[in-house]
């Protein structure tokens, strides 16, 4: 039956529209989500991957490893693991080879990563490192909170002595790694490398101070929560939310492109998780003339594009270690990323790029068939909507590091930042973080607002990855737009519980 008008409905079925839509079903509200898409979850699904002359093994479509999902406090009150989703962690968080030296390795016990660092690049090294994350690990509640928050008011954990003691401490190594005084600190390549492979998560010029900031704090969630990966694929987290949705009456209707808002359902809050040009399109003049000039300055980011291998077995990597890790960051040294992120920023492409491969078959068993087959996820940074095809480049650069690479690989699929936005209306041009990810832009995204998600219709709200706090898997964007739903248009001032649990029939929350 046609409900003449929903309490709420939300365009966009990634991790925030999600989030979002199981939030605000959770307060008793009636929610509708709307996708273009064949199947939900945007940036987070799990598709078959099936090419010619090889096996068909399941493979994430973008995100495939989830640090910011095991720090988010919106995953954390949600339960995953209660809910049978399995975030598997590998003792080798992320791995980063080199030329001339034994590859880097994160291993989620920092302790374990400083000795292993001591052994290969000597003392003063492993002491700079330890210096650079010990502070940051012990406090990471506070420091996940403070940067998945709404960059408005301090989240609880940071407002105590010690929570603002730990913000601190993080400014000043963001503003350090992010700036020409990063290689005080180091004196060889394997600690420096190491770190700054985190930040190829981010495309931008190095230093500067976001991908310092996203090294940083990604670089301490390897030593806490780790970078896990969801056992079969991306996929269970989705549907995770999807089942909770679905307990409390909310629905999802696939295959529903919205491209102007005639074609929305009556409804008395709309919540886009989608990009502000998206909702430009759709709304068009009713956003006002300022609104639309401040969308209209929000800069696109650089683009990636990504391929997909099957391989007749593992990643032959000159140092064996590197196979027990779930991420490889393949950019040889410090000088060597920064370099080709310059050419990447300039608007050219990179012989040498920094490569990040996700090898899910290192942690999780259900990545790889019996006769040893398995598929490996790469991407690498791009001008912004190339149509190159980087396979070769990206092979070559996994060579480099794993000699005979070539001769392991059935087949492989490419994906070009051109044309990435196939499947995700969101990434145009390829630019996955739906935006330029700036400190600047971290705050004004997508503009210089005191709430970000709200826009000048009142009633129409923004909660993508292209509002605070950004990119990445964490739902918390969804969850402050959510926050914000409640309060103004629905009375209702206190989130409600996550945990999991069915509604009973006929009953309020």
């Amino acid at each position: 039956m046609t409900r003449a008008l929903r309490d709420a409905v939300i365009v966009g079925s990634g991790p925030n529209g999600l989030a979002a839509a199981v939030i605000l079903a959770r307060a008793g509200l009636d929610v509708q989500v709307l996708e273009e898409q064949p199947t939900p979850g945007g940036g987070c699904r799990t598709h078959p991957l099936t090419l010619p002359g090889a096996p068909t093994l399941p493979h994430d479509l973008c995100s495939a490893v989830h640090p910011m999902a095991a720090a988010s406090p919106f995953f954390t009150a949600f339960d995953l693991d209660a809910r049978g989703v399995h975030l598997l962690r590998p003792e080798i968080s992320y791995a980063h080879p080199l030329d001339d030296h034994p590859a880097a390795l994160a291993y989620t016990d920092l302790g374990r990563t400083i000795e292993y660092l001591r052994a290969t690049s000597g003392g003063p090294d492993a002491r700079a490192y330890e210096i650079l994350m010990r502070p940051l690990v012990e406090s990471f509640p506070a420091i996940a909170a403070l940067c998945l928050s709404d960059m408005r008011s301090l989240p609880r954990p940071a407002r105590t002595v010690t929570g603002l003691a730990a913000g601190a401490a993080f400014g000043r190594r963001v503003v350090e790694q992010g700036s020409p005084a990063w290689n005080r600190r180091f004196t060889a390549e394997v600690a420096a490398a190491q770190i700054t492979g985190v930040s190829g998560h981010v495309s931008a010029r190095l230093p500067s101070l976001a991908p310092s900031a996203t090294m940083l704090l990604l670089g301490a969630a390897a030593h806490t929560v780790g970078w896990p990966i969801p056992e079969g694929g991306s996929q269970a987290i989705t549907d995770a939310l999807i089942a909770d949705l679905a307990d409390h009456d909310g629905d999802i209707l696939c295959n529903h492109a919205v491209v102007d808002q005639r074609q929305l359902p009556p409804a008395r809050v709309y919540l886009f998780d989608t990009s502000p040009w998206t909702l430009a399109h759709i709304y068009g003049a009713r956003l006002g003339r300022r609104y639309r000039r401040a969308l209209d300055r929000f800069p696109a980011g650089n683009g990636i594009t990504k391929v997909d291998f099957i391989l007749s077995g593992p990643v032959p990597w000159a140092d064996p270690h590197i196979g027990g890790a779930g991420t490889v960051h393949c950019g040889g040294t410090r000088a060597d990323m920064a370099a080709a992120e310059a050419d990447i920023t300039a608007g050219r492409h990179t012989p040498r790029p920094l490569v990040l491969v996700s090898q899910p078959s290192a942690i999780d068993p259900t990545r790889r068939r019996d006769d040893g087959i398995e598929a490996l996820w790469t991407y690498t940074h791009v001008p912004a909507g190339s149509d190159r095809d980087m396979t070769d480049t990206i092979t070559a650069q996994i060579e480099r590091f794993a000699p005979g690479f070539r001769d392991t690989i059935l087949a492989s699929q490419c994906t070009t930042a051109h044309h990435l936005s196939d499947h995700n209306a969101n990434y145009r041009g390829g630019d996955i973080a739906a935006g330029q990810v700036t400190m600047y832009r971290m705050i004004a995204r997508p503009t210089l607002r005191w709430n970000p998600y709200r826009t000048p219709l009142g009633n129409v709200y923004l909660c993508s990855s292209s509002t605070p706090p950004g990119p990445s898997v964490h739902g918390m964007s969804g969850y402050h737009a959510a926050h914000h739903v409640l309060r103004r248009h629905f009375g209702i001032h206190t989130l409600p519980d996550l945990a999991p649990h069915r509604r009973p029939a006929g009953n309020p929350l």
